[in-house]
């Protein structure tokens, strides 16, 4: 479950309502595709725009789609109270694991955090997924976090930012998250430009925004990376103009795009405020996915 691709989908919505229908396609796609797991209502699925009900009823026509996939279900949420009640309905419809990730309007502490996963943990009966996420969530995890919340129980994967640099340098950041952390919790990157650098440099999986759309191509960095190949290097600079693309406007929006362009969901997809991209930067979007559509 926490090796190789995760794939994380979009949750798209249509006239402000989740489109369970177009979800769902999205799903038996990633199941086709033969992706080592689903990780529904992350940063792509929206997460943070969804009521209960609605969260629950993505986690059950995940679960119901999956097969045999394994899915990891978000629970990010402002209250631990809030936190606790998603847990327990994500393990209620059945998923194999939970993602949290430290969501906050005030500025969170350590101490904070660290209660956070205390509290949670504590209730669970999966396995939880730490997922450190600064460029949305605005904190940063040391590496001292990182040692104490790993040996909560529960705690088997952390989901770590993307890493710059060469696949050397990846893995002496990767090496020092390793030192302080228990041998069994595996690691994952994100990020997707980042993805088979990460891989390569020594993480077990990569929790993909890309994989979630257009899941053939991650697959095959996935699958190279997996095998200490350095083609995957090759094909992820072969995507270059998309994680150019990511960098620039987000990856929601992005994929957004993608999905839309298409045909797996309808445009619109994206939950108010927040709007796609139109004029030049969709062109390009478009353009991006068409070749890369035309290269498989």
């Amino acid at each position: 479950m926490f090796t190789g691709l995760s794939a994380f989908p979009l949750t798209p919505l249509r006239d402000d309502q989740v489109d369970l229908a177009a979800y769902t396609r999205l799903i038996d796609r990633l199941v086709a595709a033969d992706v080592d797991s689903i990780g529904a209502l992350g940063s792509t699925g929206s997460y943070a725009y969804l009521d209960r009900s609605e969260r629950r009823a993505v986690s059950a026509a995940t679960i119901e789609h999956s097969g045999d996939v394994p899915v990891i279900v978000g629970i990010s949420a402002l209250r631990t109270s809030q936190v606790r009640a998603l847990a327990a309905d994500a393990q209620e419809v059945g998923t194999d694991a939970v993602l949290l990730a430290p969501v906050s309007y005030q500025a969170l502490t350590e101490d904070d955090v660290a209660g956070l996963y205390e509290d949670v943990t504590a209730e669970l009966s999966v396995p939880l997924v730490l997922y450190d996420n600064p460029g949305t969530t605005h904190f940063t995890f040391s590496l001292d976090l990182y040692a104490h919340i790993a040996q909560l129980p529960h705690v088997e994967a952390i989901k770590i930012p993307p890493i710059s640099g060469s696949v050397a340098e990846v893995r002496e950041r990767i090496q020092a998250i390793r030192a302080v952390i228990p041998e069994q919790v595996h690691l994952g990157i994100s990020g997707d430009g980042a993805g088979a650098t990460g891989l390569l440099a020594g993480c077990d999986a990569w929790f993909s925004v890309l994989g979630g759309t257009v899941p053939g191509a991650a697959a095959t960095i996935a699958r190279l990376a997996a095998a200490g190949d350095d083609a995957a290097l090759t094909e992820s600079a072969r995507l270059a103009p998309l994680w150019d693309l990511f960098a620039e406007h987000g990856s929601l929006r992005v994929t957004a795009t993608i999905a839309e362009h298409l045909g797996l969901v309808t445009a619109p997809c994206l939950p108010r405020p927040l709007r796609g991209l139109d004029g030049e930067d969709r062109k390009r979007v478009i353009d991006a996915i068409e070749a890369l559509v035309l290269a498989e």
